[in-house]
């Protein structure tokens, strides 16, 4: 009875210890709430616009050529200056001119005088011939000398115009409104009528953006103008100030074999100068406007294999993955076509942390620091 007792002990101590070298098997671990910052999907008016390269021109251009030969003797602006039409430029020795004038004057002068006087002997000889004292043949040569005598008057009135055009061509004076270039003569050069260059002028306002569209977008193109010409935002690469707006003003008749593409203009107002003929420039052109858009941050759009998706916050706090169909960008903003409600949270900061259906922290953004 007492060995039996014994075994009895034993054994419940044996039990009792192997029931204290079992471990309690840990529970599941629960992944922290990620901090993140979200923003809402808001609902705007959104243009539809092709960007493309430019390059501004003048919209008027005019190269200086002499009407008269002779020697440069005054040189009226300087390099670079704006003229007005009509503002004086050069002038051109006018002294042989001025005796051509003077010639052509005088021979027309000396051509009314005949005239005068073949007047007077028609009279006098339509006189004698009523009286049958004159003979036919007179009376002819008579009235034949007046006309001779006109025809001179006509041609010698046309050589003093043309002596008076040549000596107002003396002075060049600037055809258009604009900006000099650099002279390419100096005083003192003889110039060639009509070969010689004197100067370019540049009309700066308004300017021309040309630039070219593809053959694909040529339709688009059209049918925004059927709604009236289309808007054009003109800007210098690199610029952070407000773009430039114009209205397309041409459109190319034909599509270039060898590019695809066909060149449009706009038309931009420059009275700051602040373009310049042969600059290149970024050039977006508005077709459309997207009524009622849904735009998110452009970096909460993240990329998958599938495509583009976002992080949506939900109301209990977990992030949902969504595939969503993305739009063209707006600065620093993106067209979400499909795929998102309005006011819905997207996560703009911590995705790399976030796993989808995971709890996640929002953060309320940093203030900006004074002075940024």
């Amino acid at each position: 009875m007492r060995s039996e007792a014994f075994r009895g002990v034993v054994l419940a101590c044996v039990l009792a210890s192997g029931g204290c070298d079992q471990k309690k098997e840990p529970g599941p671990v629960e992944r922290p709430a990620a901090p993140v910052l979200v923003a809402a999907a808001t609902v705007e008016d959104a243009p539809v616009y092709l960007d493309e390269i430019g390059r501004c021109t003048a919209r008027e251009l005019v190269t200086l050529h002499p009407q008269v030969s002779g020697r440069i003797t005054q040189i009226h602006f300087v390099d670079g200056a704006d003229v007005k039409v009509g503002e004086l430029l050069f002038t051109i020795d006018p002294r042989p001119f001025q005796a051509q004038f003077a010639a052509a004057e005088a021979a027309l002068a000396q051509a009314k005088a005949a005239l005068d006087l073949a007047r007077v002997d028609f009279s006098r000889v339509s006189g004698l011939l009523e009286k049958k004292a004159a003979a036919q043949q007179e009376f002819d040569a008579a009235k034949n000398s007046i006309a001779v005598s006109e025809g001179r008057v006509q041609q010698n009135q046309a050589a003093v115009e043309t002596a008076r055009l040549n000596l107002e061509y003396c002075t060049l004076r600037s055809p258009i409104e604009g900006r000099t270039g650099r002279r390419l003569v100096d005083s003192g050069n003889t110039v060639t009528a009509n070969e010689t260059a004197l100067l370019v002028i540049q009309r700066l306002d308004p300017i021309y953006a040309d630039f070219n569209v593809t053959e694909r977008d040529l339709s688009a193109v059209q049918k925004a103008f059927a709604k009236g010409p289309p808007q054009a935002e003109v800007r210098i690469p690199g610029d952070s100030g407000a773009p430039r707006v114009g209205e397309i003003t041409f459109v190319d008749t034909a599509v270039q074999e060898g590019t695809g593409t066909v060149m449009l203009r706009a038309t931009v107002a420059n009275g700051d100068r602040h373009l310049w003929p042969g600059r290149f420039v970024k050039v977006r052109l508005v077709l459309d406007v997207l009524k009622g858009a849904v735009l998110v941050p452009g970096r909460a759009v993240q990329m998958s294999a599938k495509g583009p998706y976002v992080y949506v916050v939900t109301s209990d706090s977990t992030a949902e993955i969504r595939p969503v169909t993305q739009g063209q960008r707006h600065d620093d903003r993106v067209v979400i076509s499909s795929g998102l409600k309005p006011g819905e949270r997207v996560i703009t900061v911590g995705s790399m942390a976030v796993m989808p259906g995971g709890k996640v922290q929002v953060q309320t953004p940093p203030a900006p620091e004074p002075g940024r």
